[in-house]
């Protein structure tokens, strides 16, 4: 009952809020939630000015850090609230009003057990950046390295679970009043985003992710990140190497300093192009205010609290459904989405690659510097309601991604698209990852893999074969149990087959005298 009150309240709090914005978008309320909408109506204030983006946005900036983090979630969700909300909510800004330096301090030297003057010379209590989450300050270790020492709200972790707890009674309430929403997985997307924000509070994870990237990067003398300063970090604190540089959309700096901005966006493209594919690890969050340009022309990135990744399988299907929509082999892209299983089996191939056409076709007499790639994403993302197709939240974050990446992109050069700057290294990893060659050694590494299990296989079908010879009786799920998973009988069947066939071609060869 407390629980109830106090998300009724809270939830009230929230619609004031949305309508004094005006962004409570009557006529989408009106189809799904009427009652809402009447009180929606006698709430709103008139007369805002803004797109229903923009004034989302102002609203969930008013209601604090964890609808600020809500809206940049929904950013990378156009199948939910549309691709021009989506857009508008990419520009959200995630500032908010520091908190005191002596606050900071007593984090630091709680975290750290140690005081303030043994971790650094100089401190500067005054914040040079506060976001919804942390706060950074500028200092000196006693050692005399320049650092960035990022520091939680106090209070955040509070503030989120309530936020959260509500987030989930809301979810509950939708779905009991619109089950088609199911489709979209609203659960799963609160399930996400609680995650991704834990994540974010705890800085030793973002700790980690630098390292990580840094890491994939080693020896890269163009793509740096900082280093991290692991004896001052802890779950509170996460203190990196301060960067010197000028802000990549500070182009007239730039060109002021003598930077060549096309090698820049050249730079850009190429290290996001090497995170998503030859990585599959990538920093979600590379807006031009975390993007700084070195007095060497090379690029620093930072803040990674928001990072994203592919495993290969979903690198090889992005790589051919782009591949099939810039040679408008449509049908080849229908195909990777059967086989990936995003489209249902019994949906139409035929008419999914229609609708692949039909977002295809206006691009293929245009060169690629007019072609923007995480837009043709979500021209296909916008068909998954037809097509029963679930959503993918790891594409959708890349999708989201790749329009900020290009955003940086046209900032430096209006006139030169990133993807056509890697283009080389596009053409050089599809025929390395999706050439005749590559596909070979595929079905030759899956084919030791199976091999792999089959002794396994073997041993669980004899163990089968003996219970059943002395009578007992076995269910079909004892059975999977005994052989492998049920998720994995296949597998566990196809070692086999490929065994035989092996073996059979191998006999073969020997026969014919070879």
């Amino acid at each position: 009952m407390i629980r109830t009150l106090r998300n009724l309240f809270r939830l009230f709090v929230i619609l004031w809020t949305l309508a004094r914005h005006d962004a409570l978008f009557l006529q989408e309320l009106r189809d799904s939630l009427p009652g809402l909408a009447l009180l929606g109506r006698l709430l709103t204030r008139q007369g805002v000015k803004g797109r229903q983006g923009q004034r989302l946005a102002a609203a969930l900036t008013e209601l604090g850090p964890t609808f600020i983090k809500l809206g940049q979630a929904l950013s990378t969700r156009s199948d939910l609230v549309g691709e021009q909300i989506a857009e508008d909510l990419t520009q959200l800004q995630d500032r908010l009003p520091p908190f005191p330096g002596a606050a900071a301090v007593a984090i630091i030297e709680a975290q750290l057990e140690k005081p303030l003057a043994q971790l650094f010379s100089s401190f500067d209590t005054e914040a040079v950046a506060a976001a919804s989450i942390a706060q950074v300050h500028f200092a000196t270790t006693v050692s005399g390295e320049e650092v960035a020492v990022k520091v939680l709200r106090p209070g955040i972790e509070r503030a989120f679970r309530r936020d959260i707890d509500l987030l989930y009674w809301l979810t509950a309430l939708g779905l009991r009043a619109q089950p088609r929403l199911s489709r979209l997985r609203p659960t799963e997307v609160v399930e996400i985003f609680e995650r991704t924000c834990r994540l974010e509070m705890d800085l030793r994870m973002e700790a980690a992710a630098a390292s990580e990237l840094a890491e994939n990067f080693h020896g890269d003398p163009w793509f740096r990140v900082p280093r991290v300063d692991w004896d001052r970090t802890a779950q509170r604190v996460l203190t990196l190497e301060r960067i010197h540089g000028t802000k990549v959309c500070d182009t007239t700096a730039l060109t002021a300093a003598g930077h060549d901005l096309k090698q820049i966006t050249a730079i850009a493209s190429a290290s996001f192009f090497n995170q998503v594919f030859r990585d599959g690890y990538f920093h979600a969050d590379l807006h031009p205010g975390n993007m700084f340009v070195n007095a060497d022309g090379g690029v620093t990135v930072v803040d990674f609290g928001i990072m994203g990744r592919l495993d290969r399988a979903t690198r090889y299907y992005l790589a051919d459904m782009l591949l099939g929509f810039l040679t408008g082999d449509y049908r080849r892209v229908a195909l990777v989405h059967f086989q990936a299983g995003y489209v249902p089996a019994h949906q139409s191939i035929e008419i999914f690659t229609q609708a692949c056409r039909s977002i295809g076709q206006p691009l293929l007499n245009k060169p690629l510097n007019e072609i923007s790639l995480g837009r043709l994403l979500a021209q296909l993302f916008a068909v998954t309601d037809q097509f029963e197709m679930e959503t993918q939240p790891q594409l959708l974050l890349l999708q989201k991604s790749m329009l900020t990446a290009e955003g940086v992109g046209r900032a430096l050069n209006p006139e030169i698209n990133m993807w056509e700057l890697a283009r080389p290294l596009i053409e050089d990893w599809m025929r390395e990852h999706r050439g005749p060659e590559a596909r070979v050694i595929d079905e030759f590494e899956g084919l030791l893999t199976a091999l792999r299990t089959l002794p396994a296989a073997l041993r669980g079908t004899q163990r089968t074969a003996d219970l059943l010879e002395r009578g007992v009786r076995l269910s079909p799920e004892t059975v999977a149990t005994l052989i492998g998973s049920a998720s994995s009988r296949q597998t566990a069947l196809w070692p086999l087959w490929a065994a035989v066939i092996a073996l059979g071609a191998m006999v073969g060869w020997l026969a014919a005298g070879h």
